[in-house]
């Protein structure tokens, strides 16, 4: 990585570095998954509930996606307020809710799992802390093993989530997940192919001033981290979009002056993005793609499209830390954020 600026972003620099390995030794690890997905199968739940927030929040929207198109099973995002503020006591029998948490220190998060495992649910904390308070009051953990991450911005922890979620989710659908054995090849792959790209993107970026995200299915989670990386670190005002949602409307406000981040996975969810990218290009919206397709600015090793978001976001990340530095921001303490927020 490059900077005009040294010596900012340095934690950040060196987590997103550690991906490829942190991802080869969590899915060396599928067994403990495996474990925990036996014992969710046995409770039989008919529906699945997901609580987070920040990075979190986008990849409990990837396990939702793997939730419903895997398993067949209906599930959503909770909103912690209608506990926390409201008091609310939803009837969770035969519901599996799975909170989502680098940190596990959250009070809200604590509070809705806490009143859940009361209210009936199967509850499962997948965590980088597991001797979190999230932990301690979920039936279930999960360790995603990252590591102590120094930076604001989460990297490494939120790819590691991503695969986690994975490594549980086909474990409960009783398939072999394909290519979890060389994630970490993967990952290293992507981290260098797109070293240049990277700052030739971070280029093209430096002095926009509108920035839309958007992708659709599995890697809508990937546009929703991007806008959040671009927004906590280089302070752009970004908006993430599902494809579809676009051109129900935004995409009027789009022209010339607008940067598009587009992902564009395999399988039907990047085939989707056909329609929305043509009429961002009619706009004239300047579109950066981002996906395995030969015309991508940012290149995605070739997987299958449930696992593609563990890949995507990797050079994402080192968009937005170029774009940091190179504006003269450091990505590892944004102004106003801390590394464990807590919300009620």
């Amino acid at each position: 990585m490059t900077t005009t600026e040294a010596g900012l972003g340095t934690w950040m620099a060196a987590e997103i570095a550690e991906q490829p390995r942190v991802l080869a030794d969590l899915a060396g690890r599928a067994g403990e998954f495996r474990a925990v997905a036996e014992q969710l199968v046995r409770s039989r739940p008919k529906f699945v509930l997901f609580a987070a927030r920040g990075s979190s929040d986008n990849a409990a929207l990837y396990g939702k996606y793997l939730v419903e198109v895997l398993l067949g099973l209906p599930a959503g995002l909770v909103s912690p307020s209608t506990t926390t503020l409201y008091g609310a006591e939803p009837d969770l029998t035969d519901v599996a809710l799975i909170a989502v948490s680098q940190s596990g220190g959250s009070p809200d998060l604590v509070e809705v799992t806490e009143q859940a495992a009361r209210r009936g649910a199967f509850t499962v904390a997948v965590t980088n802390t597991p001797d979190s308070p999230l932990g301690a009051v979920a039936r279930h953990g999960l360790d995603i093993g990252a590591g102590r991450e120094r930076a604001v911005a989460a990297t490494k922890t939120y790819s590691a989530t991503l695969l986690a979620l994975n490594l549980l989710i086909t474990a409960v659908r009783g398939v072999a997940p394909e290519s979890p054995d060389r994630i970490g090849e993967f990952a290293q792959a992507g981290l260098d192919d797109n070293a240049e790209r990277s700052v030739e993107a971070a280029h093209r970026l430096r002095f926009a001033d509108r920035v839309i995200t958007t992708a659709r299915g599995y890697s809508l989670a990937t546009a929703q981290e991007a806008a959040l990386k671009l927004a906590e670190t280089s302070y752009l005002v970004t908006r993430a979009y599902s494809g579809a949602d676009l051109l129900h409307g935004p995409i009027a406000a789009v022209g010339p002056e607008t940067a598009v981040l587009a992902v564009e996975g395999s399988g039907p969810g990047g085939a989707a993005m056909a329609e929305p990218l043509a009429a961002l290009a009619a706009k004239n919206a300047d579109i950066l793609r981002i996906g395995p397709g030969a015309d991508a600015r940012l290149r995605v090793p070739d997987v299958p499209e449930e696992l593609s978001p563990v890949l995507e976001v990797l050079p994402l990340q080192r968009l937005a830390w170029e774009l940091a530095t190179s504006r003269g921001y450091d990505p590892d303490s944004p102004a106003g954020l801390r590394k464990v927020t807590e919300t009620r």
